[in-house]
């Protein structure tokens, strides 16, 4: 699993011109964009959202856990893309929709088991990501 974090002042997901998830601008909050490959099961998901939730990366090094930051959760297959051959990406890496949903699910349920303000895309869907990067700050994480 791989999930891409961006500390953002504000964040929203659009979907057939509906807001679907949003960090609205009154402090900061954490983007997720959220790959998922075929190795990964419900553990992993669970350990990754407790890395998320505790990452030190917003203002004063706190993480999320320690100030109540809101996360937005979208799920993106693309962080699994092979660019190794030519200029057209190939997506074997990832997981497909059946594998992958649930997981993503799982990661998003255990953020809010532990306590988090979890907002989230529509898996699958054609999103309109817009985000304000703060910092800006970027990181991948993987397990």
């Amino acid at each position: 699993m791989r999930v891409l974090v961006q500390r953002v002042s504000s964040a929203r997901v659009v979907v057939d011109g509906d807001v679907v998830g949003e960090i609205r601008p009154d402090g900061q909050g954490l983007l997720a964009f959220v790959g998922v490959t075929h190795s990964d099961d419900p553990d992993i998901a669970r350990r990754m959202a407790d890395k998320l939730w505790r990452l030190r990366i917003l203002d004063g090094e706190a993480s999320a856990a320690d100030v109540g930051a809101p996360i937005l959760v979208v799920s993106q297959f693309t962080l699994y893309a092979n660019t190794t051959k030519g200029r057209r990406p190939t997506w074997n890496a990832a997981a497909p929709g059946p594998v992958a949903e649930p997981l993503v699910d799982e990661l998003t349920a255990e953020l809010g088991r532990l306590g988090a303000q979890v907002q989230t895309g529509v898996f699958g869907a054609d999103m309109a990501v817009e985000l304000v990067n703060d910092g800006p700050v970027t990181v991948l994480l993987e397990l």
